[in-house]
């Protein structure tokens, strides 16, 4: 994903409210399981991860990673994911 795409995404999930929230049990797999469905019905989501700096950094990149997804920015708590759904 190019810049200028990534610029694009910013702009949009600017508006957007945290549909998935990561919380004191961590990334389990219906956490996973959830971030699928929003990214399936979405494409451009925000996830709030309620963790230390460190942790939260292992956090996001698991979602990419076991999600197939790409991280657009983060924010904070606030992680700005993005995975296109063919079927769109």
């Amino acid at each position: 994903m190019n810049a200028t795409d990534k610029k694009k995404f910013r702009a949009e999930a600017h508006t957007l409210k945290p549909v998935v929230i990561v919380g004191q049990s961590g990334l389990t797999g219906a956490v996973l399981a959830e971030i699928d469905l929003a990214l399936n019905s979405h494409e451009l989501i925000k996830v709030k991860i309620r963790a230390e700096r460190d942790e939260r950094k292992q956090i996001t990149e698991k979602i990419c990673t076991d999600s197939g997804a790409e991280l657009i920015q983060t924010i904070g708590q606030i992680a700005v994911i993005y995975r296109l759904n063919p079927n769109k």
